[in-house]
């Protein structure tokens, strides 16, 4: 529960309803997904087991605070053993994105048929999904639940992709004038603590190289995520191609363990939809970056490319405004998240399960509502078997909704126009963002 000191719409708040009153209140599974969604996986066919594996490759043993070994999920994927493990993520190419647009992607579709499908987790999204890729193990650990989120220290929301905290979460209008957020002061080593994978390569004497734009270096994002070895800055996918080659081959007579991030798809999804020639564009340049890496590597260089979420189109009439909709903002102190996965923060002293029965009975067919405890305890966040620690908790909101088909849910009170209209958006649980590749090539082969 966040307190802000106030109800959401500044009156005092109504008496609450008594959950025997007709609302539902059934106890959330993962089974009552609807039928178009996949619930999040953490396990060996997952994005969590993508570094796992690549260290496993290079002969580093690992096993993560969930429970993945390195050297049975390097087994899983059938990957080979390797002195050099080149891993690619392309942010936001969904398999079933590449699939429905393959033609437009001649490498990829050669590979297509060995191609794995794995599953991403929840939220869907970046901030969330590189924290799973870089530790192995899951939201629920790593703290890191979504592109923003309330701070339960101050009633501030929180963006974890840019390490930024928007003072005053009702009044977008510092962002609306393009005034720089204050940034978040926690310190990223000490809010994001499972070990990552880079580290332990690091450690058991593999060169460690991430290759992305120069600004992400040392970002609060890539520290609490991304951390162990070094950076090279390129600030152009053909660029970070490059430099990538450069790593490896600089590496030669040792092991190597080289990470390159783009982000191109996923920011011509957003602006412009998945469906969108500008995204097929993006799509075509990342193709044939990735066949001309695979071609420039060293011989016996192992290529893994994967994604951390998928896209689905948005559907601007199936859009929700939390601050238009009386039956959702009463008794809430804050949204965060994003569009597709957001986490509702309830006013003080307001019972959650009473709050998730209002907004079920809201949403009906167009979002799985659940509490805190109920995603917890579906798996949302991690696998059931593993604790979700004390001091995270407070951070994941006291209801968490997951939007069904193309709907959108948004907050005008504290989101720009230009987020609330984001034409490709991700973060919830359709097979199109859960859904992810797994594509490996060995150089010179």
């Amino acid at each position: 529960m966040l307190d802000t000191g106030a109800p959401a719409n500044g009156m005092p708040p109504e008496p609450e309803a008594s959950v025997d009153d007709g609302l539902p209140t059934e106890t959330l599974t993962i089974d009552m997904l609807a039928a178009d969604m996949l619930a999040p996986a953490y396990g060996p066919d997952s994005l969590a087991a993508v570094l796992p594996a690549a260290v496993g490759a290079l002969d580093v043993d690992l096993t993560t605070a969930t429970g993945l070994r390195s050297v049975d999920c390097t087994q899983g994927f059938g990957l080979p053993a390797a002195d050099h493990v080149v891993v690619v993520i392309c942010d936001g190419l969904g398999y079933g994105n590449l699939v429905e647009r393959a033609g437009h992607a001649p490498f990829m579709r050669a590979h297509l048929t060995e191609t794995r499908q794995l599953r991403t987790c929840f939220p869907a999204t970046t901030a969330a999904a590189l924290a799973v890729f870089g530790t192995g193990t899951a939201p629920g650990l790593t703290g890191m639940l979504g592109y923003t989120v309330g701070n339960p220290n101050t009633g501030s929301l929180v963006n974890l992709v840019q390490w930024a905290q928007q003072a005053d979460p009702r009044d977008a209008a510092a962002d609306k004038a393009g005034r720089t957020a204050p940034a978040f002061a926690a310190n990223p080593l000490d809010f994001q603590r499972e070990p990552t994978c880079f580290e332990t390569a690091t450690t058991a004497g593999v060169t460690v190289t991430t290759v992305g734009k120069s600004r992400f270096a040392a970002s609060g994002m890539t520290l609490a995520a991304l951390r162990g070895g070094g950076h090279v800055g390129a600030d152009s996918l053909t660029a970070q191609v490059d430099a990538t080659v450069r790593c490896v081959r600089a590496a030669r007579g040792g092991k190597s363990l080289t990470y390159l991030y783009t982000a191109d798809a996923d920011k011509a999804a957003h602006a412009h939809g998945w469906y969108s020639p500008q995204w097929v564009a993006a799509l075509e340049a990342f193709d044939g970056e990735l066949a001309r890496l695979t071609r420039s590597l060293p011989a016996g260089t192992l290529v893994i490319m994967t994604a951390d979420h998928g896209q689905v189109q948005a559907d601007p009439s199936q859009r929700i405004d939390v601050a238009n909709e009386p039956d959702l903002a009463r008794d809430v102190a804050l949204v965060a998240g994003e569009a597709r996965a957001v986490h509702v923060y309830a006013s003080d002293g307001v019972n959650p399960d009473t709050l998730a029965a209002r907004w079920r009975v809201t949403l009906g067919d167009r979002a799985i509502v659940a509490t805190r405890d109920q995603a917890i305890a579906a798996g949302w966040l991690g696998p059931t078997s593993v604790t979700v620690p004390d001091r995270i908790r407070p951070w994941i909101g006291d209801l968490l909704i997951a939007p069904t088909r193309q709907v959108t849910i948004v907050d005008s009170r504290t989101q720009t126009p230009a987020s609330i209209a984001l034409k490709g958006v991700h973060g919830s649980m359709t097979e199109l963002e859960m859904t992810i590749p797994l594509i490996t090539a060995v150089s010179g082969t």
